[in-house]
């Protein structure tokens, strides 16, 4: 199977995840899945994650994922919306960097200093590529 968008792929994964209320989700890895899941993580929309190495089964990387639920098995995650795409690049300067539901939510962005959040790459005043949005 191509894969044309592994990001759209990744997003794709995780809402399904939540839909079916799976409490792991297992990814092929990439340096720039690893850098949002980090954020997933530090913003607390996720418990955890942790990157398995290749073996017979799985010839790439895997990065697996604990979605986190409140005590009503709802996830924390309400939403995951791919911003920019590959055939439609969305680029912002930092003052351009969309806030996510009012600042509720999170924009990942894609900079030359690596991936952070939107408010991350707005107070370093560095715009970029606006991979995700979260909320």
């Amino acid at each position: 199977m191509s894969m044309t968008d592994p990001i759209a792929d990744y997003l794709t994964r995780i809402r399904n995840a939540i839909q079916a209320q799976h409490d792991i989700v297992e990814i092929p890895a990439s340096k720039l899945k690893r850098e949002m899941t980090r954020i997933l993580a530090e913003q607390g929309y996720i418990d955890g994650w942790e990157t398995e190495a290749p073996t017979p089964d799985h010839p790439s990387e895997l990065i697996r994922i604990q979605l986190k639920y409140t005590e009503q098995r709802k996830s924390v995650v309400s939403g995951l919306q791919r911003a920019s795409r590959p055939g439609q690049r969305y680029y912002v300067p930092a003052t351009g960097i969309p806030k996510v539901l009012g600042g509720m939510g999170t924009a990942i962005v894609s900079t030359s200093q690596g991936v952070m959040t939107g408010h991350e790459a707005r107070r370093r005043g560095i715009g970029g590529e606006v991979v995700a949005k979260v909320w």
